[in-house]
């Protein structure tokens, strides 16, 4: 599939919006992508997770990892389809943790899955557990790469969107400017 397609696919689920959003990173943006409207179609999920996992078909497998919330039914997915495990990291104590006797195992080779990237920082969190559980990434597959590629991991990352979206600080935002009213979507808090 091509990102034109992949879009479509965002835009029939209703997960693609325009406005003036508060990301979880702090920054505002006039683009937000409602992940959660378009994880309620399991058939989106199955379509976009082939398309993921496509990209790293010539790494070995053993558990795909995936941050809580979105990030679950990503990995679930992408575990079902490649025939492994899946475990996912929650935050606890304001750090990405394995819990649940969720993760992986020394050694085993790890994809880790997400959904909306910005900054990589939720990513970057998981990496960090994922290697103090000693297993090794074999790749980071995202949905949608909102730093238009600016992300810099030390593993493989490929994503299926990438979009070169205008993000802004709240002191220099245009929208706020012009008083367009600012939407706090998703559900981490900020403070």
């Amino acid at each position: 599939m091509n990102e034109e397609e992949i879009m479509q696919i965002f835009r029939e689920a209703g997960a693609f919006m325009e406005g003036h959003f508060l990301l979880t990173s702090g920054l505002h943006s006039p683009v937000y992508i409602e992940k959660f409207t378009l994880l309620q179609y399991p058939r989106y999920v199955e379509i976009l997770v082939r398309e993921m996992i496509e990209k790293v078909k010539e790494e070995t497998i053993d558990i795909v990892v995936g941050p809580a919330v979105g990030g679950i039914v990503l990995a679930y997915e992408a575990a079902r389809q490649l025939g492994v495990r899946m475990a996912f990291t929650e935050r606890e104590n304001g750090k990405m943790t394995f819990r649940r006797d969720f993760a992986p195992h020394k050694g085993e080779r790890v994809l880790v899955v997400e959904d909306v990237v910005t900054t990589g920082g939720s990513v970057i969190e998981v990496l960090e557990a994922v290697e103090e559980s000693r297993a090794t990434v074999a790749g980071v597959s995202v949905l949608v790469d909102r730093s238009a590629g600016r992300i810099s991991l030390s593993v493989p990352f490929s994503s299926l969107l990438r979009m070169e979206v205008q993000t802004y600080s709240s002191e220099e935002c245009p929208l706020c400017r012009d008083k367009v009213s600012l939407q706090k979507r998703g559900s981490r808090s900020l403070g």
